[in-house]
């Protein structure tokens, strides 16, 4: 069974737990082992959490998931001004961790391919992508 769905969401707090609550519901329904269902909610609680806090954007955002049986893939839609990963901070080899910032490192590590894209439309995508089958979950609590 595959699942997928797109939401609009007000930029704002409230909106970073819902739908990390809708996908979490979706993945649970499809019984996908429980520590891959905690680090794509975690990479997905980030990348929303970017949107809220860095988008200076329009009132709204997107966000889209489709799940089938080989891979969660998470689109955020965004007016925004968008992010240059390899302009952040922590992203570059060799570099002490600044203060903030880590969250692209924390995505990179949770999910098997992480896109950013400024599309010809004028918004900012960032797609996440979590294979099922790829490599051992993270273990995030014990």
């Amino acid at each position: 069974m595959d699942i997928a769905f797109t939401v609009t969401l007000p930029v704002d707090t409230d909106s970073v737990p819902f739908v990390r609550g809708l996908c979490r519901q979706a993945l649970e329904h499809l019984q996908i082992p429980q520590p891959v269902i905690d680090e794509v909610t975690l990479a997905l609680t980030e990348a929303c959490a970017n949107v809220v806090q860095h988008s200076g954007g329009d009132a709204q955002y997107e966000v889209g998931v489709a799940i089938d049986d080989s891979r969660c893939r998470i689109t955020v839609w965004d007016d925004g001004e968008g992010l240059d990963p390899d302009a952040a901070p922590n992203t570059r080899a060799g570099r002490e961790l600044a203060e903030g910032g880590t969250g692209l490192l924390l995505m990179q590590a949770l999910v098997d391919r992480l896109d950013f894209r400024h599309d010809a439309d004028g918004r900012h995508r960032v797609t996440l992508e979590k294979r099922f089958s790829s490599r051992p979950a993270l273990r995030l609590l014990d």
